[in-house]
């Protein structure tokens, strides 16, 4: 048996309004879709698909999983973040292999920028 990673769900109040973000953030296209949910990518795609799911209640506390976006600049990419509607948490990481910046999207998903050296 196989075990292949075929995508991300997110949980969301308003899915178009997120894979707007998402889908600008990672120049991904939506895919085919069920009713209310939005897929960017498509099942077999080189990366797995984000899928943007509907739910009636808001996020409560901290997610214990997100994504890293590796960048090349972090400073374009926090304002590109920005731009689209996300924003910086404050909580920012200098290592030695490079900068991590936690971000949030525009419902609070926190998601991580990495530049590596």
């Amino acid at each position: 048996m196989a075990y292949v990673w075929s995508g991300v769900t997110i949980d969301c109040l308003d899915p178009s309004r997120v894979a707007r973000f998402w889908s600008a953030l990672l120049d991904r296209q939506p895919g085919p879709s069920q009713d209310g949910w939005v897929y960017l990518g498509e099942r077999g795609d080189p990366q797995p698909r984000l899928v943007f799911q509907p739910v009636s209640e808001p996020a409560a506390g901290k997610v214990r999983i997100h994504l890293d976006i590796a960048v090349d600049d972090i400073t374009e990419a926090i304002a590109r973040v920005v731009e689209l509607g996300g924003r910086a948490t404050g909580e920012r990481h200098d290592y030695d292999a490079g900068i991590v910046v936690v971000m949030a999207d525009p419902e609070d998903h926190e998601f991580c920028l990495v530049q590596y050296f």
